[in-house]
C-alpha cells in the first residue's frame, strides 16, 4: 500500500510517501521553490515524491492531508465569538482569506491533485488527519520502539496544543489534550514576537539567545502570564496576549508588565532582551519537565517520542533526557509541520488502513532523515559546467582528503552530499561545515558565510562512537536534538575576568578545546554521526580526526540567512558564490573560490526576507 502525505496553506509546505510502511521520500515545497517557510500547495515535493519512487498519482492508494480544516475554521469563529467585539479587525481581514481558500481545502486539494491525474478519484481517496494525530503519527511509528507515550507540543493546531498519546505496535490513542489558547509553542512565540525575531522562524534564535541572560522575569511570567498545575498542566492569561483576536502577539499589558515596547526588529541586542529569553526558556524547561516525569508516573511508558514545533527545543530536550524518567527519548527530526505530512501519511498507513507495523532494528526508520532529491556525479559535473563554475572531479578518497586537509587549515567548506535532509536541520549533506577547534570559527561563520546574529550557535557533528569522550552524553543524537554539555576533559575554566563579562561580552571567551561550538553555558547541540546512514560523512570526520585528533566538526545548514537550505547543485554553487565560503564541495566535485570567475560572484542576501 502507497500513501502520498501533504502539508500546506498555513506554513512549511512538505510531501512524503509511505510505500508498504517504508518512508521512501519527504521534502519541504520551500527547497524547490527557494522561498522560505513556502505554504502553498507543495507541488514540487510531490512531484519528487513520486519521482523518487518511480511511481505516478495513480500508483498511490490514498492521499492524507495533515490536519482538518473545518475543526480550524470552527475554532477560529468561536474564539472571535468568545472575544467579541474585540478582534473585528483582525476578523474581517482573515476570514475572506478562510473562505476563499483555507475552508475549501478539501475542493483545493481535489483540483490541484486532478491537475497531475484527471482521473484521481478523489471522493475515495483522499483522506484528513486531525493535526495532533499527524505530529504524534510522525513521532512514534518512525521510532525504535514497540510501545511509547507520545508527547506532541506546539502552537495550535484545530483545537489542541499539547497532546499525549500512547502508541502499541501499529495502534496509537490519544488520551488528553489541552486546548487553544493554552499553549507553551504560542507563549514562547510571544517572547519571539517581543524580543523582535519573527515568529515561527526567531524561535531559534530566542533559544540560542537565553544562555547570555538571567532569568530575572521567570517569576513575572509565572506569576501573571501562566498557572501551571504539579502535573504540567497549564493556563495562559489571555489578558497580556493578543493572538486570539489582534495581529501581533503581545499587547500593551504585556508592554508594561516587562518594562516598555517590544524590541524593533534588527535593532541592538540589549541585556534585557537576553534576560527575557533566558527566562522564557527556564519556564518552559519546567513545564516540560513536569509534563514528562507526570506522563511517565501516570503511564509506566519507559519510551517516550516527541514532535511539534516545541519539541524542537533541543535544550529542554536535552533535560528531559537527562532527567531520567523515561529509559529513551526519540524526537521526530521534521518536528513542525512539514513533519506533519509524513505523519498523515503513516497514519492513514497503520490507523486508516490497519496495515501491520515492523518496528525497525536498531536505528529509527527514518534512514538518517535523508530523504530529499539526490544527484549523481554526471548530473552535478553537468549542472556545475552549465553554470559556469571551475572545478576537479576526483575519486572518493582524493575528494575526502582534499576536504579534510582543508578542514585542517581552517577553512569554511560547502559540504553537498547524497539525499537532501527532510526538516529543519543539515546533517551533512546539505552543511557548511569547519573545524571546531578554531576560536573564531563561530563568527566567522555567522558574519562573513551566513550573514546572520553573531551569537547563534553552531551544532558539533561527532562520530557515534567517540561521543561521550567529547560530552556528557553516551547516547543516539542522529538529529541534531539534544543539547548536552562538553565533557570535562575538553573544559577551560574561565578566568575571574572572564567571569566579569555579561551578556554578548561572553561570545568570545573560549570555554573548551572546541570553542567554535561550545555555547556560553558550556553545552553543545551534538549530532551523533552514524556509519549506518552517513557513510561519507562518518569517513570525513574520521579522517579529520587522524590529522587533528578531534572527531568533531561544525556543523550548519548550507544556506545563508533567510534563505532555505541548498537542493540542488546550482543553489550550492550560488551560495558558494554569494558569501565566504572557501571551498565547495558537490559529490566528489572540488571547487576552490580562488579558481572562479570573479564575474560570477553575488550578493543575493536582499532576495530574501529577515528571518
Amino acid at each position: 500500500m502507497r500513501v502520498l502525505g501533504l502539508s500546506a496553506f498555513y506554513h512549511d509546505s512538505a510531501a512524503a510517501l509511505v510505500d508498504g510502511g517504508r518512508i521512501v521520500a519527504a521534502a519541504q515545497e520551500e527547497r524547490f521553490t527557494r522561498k522560505k517557510f513556502d505554504s502553498s500547495y507543495p507541488r514540487h515535493s510531490v512531484e519528487y515524491c513520486l519521482a523518487a519512487a518511480g511511481l505516478t498519482l495513480n500508483d498511490i492508494d490514498y492521499v492524507t492531508f495533515y490536519d482538518k480544516p473545518f475543526i480550524k475554521f470552527e475554532r477560529l469563529l468561536e474564539t472571535y465569538l468568545t472575544f467579541s467585539p474585540k478582534g473585528f479587525k483582525s476578523f474581517r481581514m482573515a476570514l475572506p482569506l478562510w473562505l476563499r481558500e483555507k475552508l475549501f481545502q478539501k475542493a483545493l486539494l481535489a483540483e490541484k491533485l486532478k491537475e497531475m491525474e484527471p482521473n484521481f478519484d478523489w471522493e475515495k481517496r483522499l483522506l484528513f488527519s486531525e493535526h495532533h494525530l499527524s505530529h504524534a503519527a510522525s513521532a512514534f511509528y518512525p521510532s525504535p520502539f514497540e510501545r511509547a507515550a507520545v508527547l506532541t507540543m506546539d502552537g495550535v493546531g484545530e483545537w489542541a496544543t499539547t497532546s499525549i498519546a500512547i502508541g502499541n505496535g501499529r495502534a496509537l490513542d490519544v488520551r488528553q489534550e489541552i486546548h487553544f489558547p493554552h499553549s507553551l509553542g504560542l507563549l514562547y512565540s510571544a517572547f519571539t514576537y517581543y524580543t523582535g525575531f519573527r515568529v515561527n522562524s526567531g524561535e531559534y534564535k530566542l533559544m540560542g539567545l537565553a544562555p547570555y541572560g538571567e532569568p530575572r522575569y521567570a517569576n513575572l511570567i509565572r506569576d501573571h502570564l501562566i498557572d501551571v498545575k504539579p502535573d504540567g498542566s497549564f493556563r495562559l492569561n489571555i489578558d497580556y496576549f493578543d493572538f486570539c483576536t489582534g495581529l501581533t502577539m503581545t499587547n500593551a499589558k504585556f508592554d508594561a508588565l516587562f518594562g516598555g515596547p517590544a524590541r524593533p526588529p534588527e535593532s541592538l541586542l540589549t541585556q534585557r532582551d537576553m534576560d527575557l529569553a533566558a527566562s522564557v526558556q527556564l519556564v518552559i524547561e519546567e513545564i516540560i519537565l513536569k509534563i514528562t516525569r507526570n506522563i511517565a508516573k501516570e503511564t509506566g511508558e519507559k519510551n517516550l517520542c516527541l514532535a511539534g514545533g516545541v519539541a524542537l527545543n533541543c535544550v529542554a530536550n536535552g533535560k528531559v533526557l537527562r532527567d531520567g524518567k523515561f529509559e529513551k527519548i526519540w524526537i521526530q527530526p521534521s518536528a513542525g509541520d512539514a513533519g506533519g505530512a509524513l505523519g498523515a501519511a503513516l497514519a492513514a498507513y497503520y490507523l486508516h488502513a490497519e496495515q501491520p507495523r515492523e518496528v525497525s532494528n536498531g536505528m529509527d526508520a527514518m534512514s538518517g532523515a535523508y530523504l530529499g532529491p539526490a544527484f549523481e556525479q554526471d548530473d552535478i559535473d553537468r549542472c556545475l559546467t552549465a553554470v559556469g563554475a571551475r572545478f576537479t572531479t576526483l575519486d572518493r578518497e582524493a575528494m575526502l582528503d582534499t576536504t579534510a586537509d582543508a578542514l585542517a587549515a581552517g577553512k569554511a567548506i560547502g559540504w553537498f552530499q547524497g539525499r537532501m535532509e527532510f526538516g529543519p536541520r543539515a546533517l551533512g549533506n546539505r552543511s557548511i561545515i569547519g573545524d571546531p577547534r578554531s576560536p573564531e570559527m563561530q563568527k566567522t561563520l555567522n558574519l562573513r558565510v551566513k550573514y546572520r546574529e553573531s551569537f547563534r550557535p553552531f551544532a558539533p557533528s561527532v562520530l557515534r562512537e567517540r561521543v561521550s569522550e567529547w560530552f556528557a552524553m553516551d547516547g543516539d543524537s542522529p538529529y541534531m536534538l539534544l543539547v548536552a554539555p562538553v565533557a570535562d576533559a575538553h573544559i577551560k575554566p574561565m578566568t575571574e575576568a572572564d567571569e566579569q563579562l555579561f551578556g554578548i561580552e561572553k561570545l568570545n571567551v573560549p570555554r573548551s578545546s572546541i570553542p567554535a561550538v561550545t555555547h556560553v553555558d558550556y553545552s553543545a547541540r551534538v549530532q551523533t554521526v552514524h556509519r549506518e546512514t552517513n557513510a561519507v560523512y562518518y569517513d570525513l570526520i574520521e579522517k579529520f580526526g587522524e590529522r587533528t585528533g578531534c572527531p568533531v566538526i561544525i556543523n550548519t545548514s548550507f544556506n545563508i540567512r533567510s534563505e532555505p537550505i541548498v537542493c540542488t547543485p546550482e543553489d550550492a554553487f550560488r551560495c558558494f558564490m554569494g558569501c565566504e565560503i572557501e571551498l565547495l564541495v558537490v559529490g566528489n566535485a572540488v571547487l576552490r573560490k580562488e579558481d572562479q570567475d570573479p564575474a560570477l560572484k553575488t550578493d543575493y542576501k536582499d532576495d530574501f526576507e529577515l528571518d
